[in-house]
């Protein structure tokens, strides 16, 4: 084999140097995301090294902790830890993507959208992986991603695009329930068991959509007796404590409300404890297929109050248990 083949095909079997190789050219290039990855992924193939579904070394064996595999089953690409663990590569770009190393010089903001790739990155991760994104997103990438939304509203095409089925222009009726798990990047110590949770958004036939924050296993007999939590989804452009573009609101109000149709099992609506009955907003932007993230406001049921945040950043992951894990 010509040296120069061998030396390419060691370095392509190295996620973490070609991974660097990829950001690299994207700073010095101002390139797309999207196309650098096609270009690397054609580089693959055109050098023979993608082959039953696992990109190998032609220059013989190389070391199990340092191969690059892609998945017979989605066709997305992997590596092998030490611990013998998978890492999606899907999922790690969306980390780096949101907290790059700081030797990387940023790209330039004009040359893409921010929210239209990590839009196209989330979508990438198979819907049963998506919830390790969870566990992999500290509390400053989930407050990135707030910011990173936003500007999706720079976006004609990607603003009407939904996270939500449920609640999209494509709803067919027959989804009437979706589960998210949700996890915050912080909160006042009132509502500290609160920073992980699941919620709920249900539609019904009359149109309206509802939702309800459900709590961990250990307090979801108290909760649902006292403090089921119930909301509203409404449409909204504007936080109103910000004036940031937004697509939904979660309103709480008082809790009191007239639900003809709840999903089996659900217990009845009950007046909000405090701080929910105080005005509680949850403003929603989409981020991608299935997630979203959200900011909550307590902005007061007196015209005096001013607003404050009742805890930082949340990201919402839609559950997706029903279908098979890929483990």
């Amino acid at each position: 084999m010509p040296t120069a083949m061998m030396a390419a095909a060691t370095a392509l079997t190295s996620p973490p140097r070609w991974r660097r190789r990829v950001q690299i050219e994207m700073q010095h290039r101002h390139l797309a995301p999207s196309s650098v990855s096609h270009r690397m992924h054609s580089k693959l193939k055109g050098l023979g090294l993608h082959r039953n579904g696992v990109v190998e070394s032609t220059c013989g064996a190389v070391s199990r902790s340092n191969q690059l595999y892609v998945s017979p089953w989605d066709d997305k690409p992997f590596e092998i830890l030490p611990s013998g663990k998978k890492a999606y590569l899907d999922e790690q770009d969306v980390v780096t993507f949101l907290d790059p190393p700081k030797e990387l010089v940023p790209l330039n903001p004009s040359s893409y959208n921010p929210a239209a790739y990590l839009w196209k990155k989330i979508e990438d991760i198979p819907e049963e992986r998506r919830h390790r994104l969870l566990l992999l997103l500290k509390p400053r990438h989930v407050s990135m991603a707030w910011q990173i939304a936003g500007t999706r509203y720079e976006d004609p095409k990607l603003v009407k695009k939904s996270a939500s089925t449920l609640l999209s222009d494509s709803n067919k009726g027959d989804v009437m329930l979706e589960y998210y798990n949700c996890r915050t990047s912080g909160g006042q110590v009132p509502i500290s068991w609160i920073n992980s949770f699941r919620k709920a958004v249900f539609s019904c036939k009359v149109g309206q959509a509802y939702g309800r924050i459900i709590c961990g296993p250990v307090l979801a007999a108290f909760t649902d007796s006292y403090a089921p939590l119930y909301f509203t989804v409404q449409q909204l452009t504007e936080v109103m404590s910000t004036e940031q573009p937004c697509d939904l609101a979660y309103e709480f109000g008082d809790g009191l409300y007239d639900i003809k149709e709840l999903p089996l099992g659900f217990p009845r609506p009950v007046k909000h404890p405090y701080p929910f009955n105080d005005q509680i907003v949850i403003y929603i932007r989409h981020l991608g297929p299935g997630v979203s993230v959200g900011q909550a406001w307590q902005e007061g049921m007196k015209l005096e109050q001013i607003p404050r945040k009742l805890c930082g950043e949340i990201l919402m992951v839609k559950d997706y248990t029903s279908l098979q894990e890929d483990q």
